[in-house]
């Protein structure tokens, strides 16, 4: 509750606030142009702002499938697309839009072999040919190594994976789950992609809420007693942003993560199929940095931590803990001291490996 005459004072700029604007976060994406439209796949660069000069290896943000790229850049003052360009660092999104009932063929094999390989030649172009710096949040990161072992040829200088779960044995809350699978043999998927071309979106804010995506969403009686909590409430209200706009899994990705990573735990195996050829983990070449959040029930620690084993072929591989869930890890209100630092700290040497000094924003974070 509000005792403080601070709190009554703040609780009322915030109501004012709602009954004026009808929000308390600010929403605006940060400015970006598109460099390349293709099937599937548009590739966004951020407008630094002004007094900021991009320098050193392009970063791109790879979400994942059927998530809204806006994971990136939930809200002004807790986006890390705003942190990274602020930082002077030549920043990119991939954005693979919308999945309609069309793309109910689309799977993993044309995500990891043709979608996000394009993107990365097309953001090493528009960076004059340097290598790239893959930062990847769940089935995004786990993309990315994929991409990487497919493709010792693309010019990928370090993958970041953030709570990328590859031990489906180690999250709990999918054991229910993948019993089920075990008995059915992913006839359910097979049933919603001929239906609907995939994971219905109803369906996919709902799996959010069941693995605590959503958690800091504040129902009424919080929202009440949490009026003087700006900070707060815009970030609830930036997170239910987020899930309302969750898209459709399509129905060949479905099945085949229903099948391969949670039924099969392909992946503990260190190797999964992709458009008929072995992909194995042990074959990323560059360096990889993974990151845990200690509150993750979707990919618990001990769910990403085997990375460490699974990537033999990698010359560093680095683990860290952060606070957070699944979420909370890569944008919460503590990962601007946490995940994030971890983050700069890698993509700062990634920078030294190519000999270019680290750009200094003179604009304040």
């Amino acid at each position: 509750m509000i005792h403080s005459p601070r709190g009554l004072r703040a609780a009322t700029s915030n109501l004012l606030q709602l009954a004026l604007y009808g929000h308390v976060a600010d929403l605006r994406p940060m400015p970006a142009e598109t460099i390349d439209d293709g099937p599937h796949r548009s590739v966004r660069r951020y407008r630094p702002p002004q007094g900021v000069v991009p320098a050193g290896p392009p970063v791109l943000l790879v979400p994942p499938p059927a998530a809204p790229a806006r994971c990136y850049d939930l809200r002004r003052g807790c986006s890390l697309a705003e942190h990274l360009v602020r930082a002077g660092r030549r920043s990119y999104l991939l954005d693979q839009g919308p999945v309609r009932c069309g793309d109910r063929d689309l799977g993993l094999d044309e995500w990891v072999g043709d979608v996000l390989p394009g993107a990365i030649r097309s953001v090493s172009r528009d960076a004059g040919g340097q290598p790239v710096q893959l930062v990847g949040w769940c089935l995004g990161g786990i993309g990315s190594l994929l991409a990487a072992a497919g493709g010792p040829g693309l010019p990928i200088a370090s993958v970041a994976v953030i709570a990328a779960p590859v031990d489906a044995d180690a999250v709990r809350r999918a054991a229910p789950l993948r019993t089920l699978l075990g008995l059915t043999r992913g006839a359910e998927a097979d049933m919603l992609g001929q239906m609907f071309g995939g994971l219905p979106r109803p369906l996919g804010k709902r799996a959010c809420r069941v693995t605590g995506i959503d958690k800091c969403v504040l129902r009424p009686g919080r929202m009440l007693a949490n009026l003087d909590n700006a900070d707060l409430l815009a970030h609830a209200e930036a997170v239910d942003h987020l899930t309302d706009t969750m898209s459709a899994y399509p129905g060949c990705a479905a099945r085949q993560i229903y099948r391969t990573l949670l039924r099969d735990n392909a992946l503990m195996r260190g190797a999964v199929e992709i458009g008929g050829r072995r992909v194995d983990l042990g074959r990323v070449a560059v360096p990889v940095l993974a990151i845990a959040g200690r509150g993750d029930a979707h990919a618990p620690v001990r769910a990403v931590l085997p990375l460490v084993r699974l990537l033999g072929g990698a010359p560093q591989v680095r683990f860290e803990v952060a606070s957070g869930g699944h979420l909370g890890v890569l944008t919460g209100r503590s990962a601007r001291a946490t995940t994030w630092r971890h983050l700069d700290r890698w993509l700062d040497e990634g920078i030294v490996r190519h000999g270019i000094r680290p750009h200094r924003s003179t604009v304040p974070v």
